[in-house]
């Protein structure tokens, strides 16, 4: 009777050891919440979209209002309050300061990933930090279309957009890039991050060696003042490696997942 006691409850054990490992294999993959920069859109992810969602992914490319930072961030919240489950929270150039902000008390935001992204300190905007290194060719580059006599539109130049902006993308596609690019407010440019999200949410960077927007010194500033858990340098990438280097983005991306699941 022991023993058969004894055999029901071993059956029992292993029964439930399997059953619970079973739901750990099967825990859903936490969705990722891509929010793209100033000078571009949505579409700049479709390559990145691909491979997540090849893996198994779910991913959502959010658009970015670009009209300045708590109104973009209030933007990316709302959005953030519609996922169940855990988020890994993308943002490419100017999005990084808005997810920064965004992440702030979302909880189901587990980790961070910058891609070519502003990483801000509270005080700091995006105009500011694009200068604090020598290399960035994004002031001299810009067209300002006045909306209002108090806010004004700033796009890349289309003459100089391939080489400033995305010099590692083909010809026509960068082409695409120039005339389809969305433009940032210059009191957007100049609003500072009041989060440092990046202190208390595990975080991811990748950047371009030859980025000539936000200069790769920058970057490497960034990554070691975050202390981030992975820091990847492309070599010869420009600003705009979610549309040339889509693979290594999505490979960091799904490691910062890999790290939540």
């Amino acid at each position: 009777m022991q023993k058969t006691l004894g055999a029901i409850a071993f059956a029992a054990a292993a029964m439930l050891g399997g059953s619970a490992g079973a739901l750990a294999e099967d825990a859903p993959k936490p969705t990722i919440v891509l929010v793209h920069g100033a000078f571009a859109d949505s579409s700049g992810w479709n390559g990145v979209i691909t491979q997540l969602n090849k893996d198994g992914y779910r991913t959502v490319a959010t658009p970015n209002p670009l009209r300045g930072v708590a109104n973009d961030a209030a933007s990316v919240t709302a959005v953030l309050k519609t996922i169940q489950g855990d988020v890994v929270l993308v943002g490419h150039s100017y999005g990084g300061m808005v997810i920064t902000q965004a992440a702030a008390d979302q909880a189901n935001v587990k980790a961070l990933v910058y891609v070519d992204g502003f990483m801000p300190a509270a005080g700091e905007n995006g105009f500011d930090l694009a200068g604090k290194f020598p290399g960035s060719k994004v002031a001299e580059s810009l067209a300002v279309v006045p909306l209002t006599e108090q806010v004004q539109d700033a796009y890349i130049q289309t003459e100089v957009f391939r080489a400033v902006f995305a010099a590692d993308v083909a010809e026509d596609l960068a082409a695409l890039m120039a005339a389809t690019q969305r433009p940032l407010t210059i009191q957007g440019g100049y609003e500072p991050a009041t989060a440092e999200t990046w202190k208390t949410i595990p975080t991811f960077s990748i950047w371009g060696s030859d980025d000539l927007i936000i200069p790769a010194a920058l970057h490497a500033f960034q990554a070691e003042r975050a202390g981030v858990a992975k820091a990847v340098e492309i070599k010869g990438g420009s600003h705009a490696l979610m549309v040339s280097r889509p693979a290594e983005v999505a490979a960091l991306i799904e490691e910062a997942a890999q790290s939540v699941e």
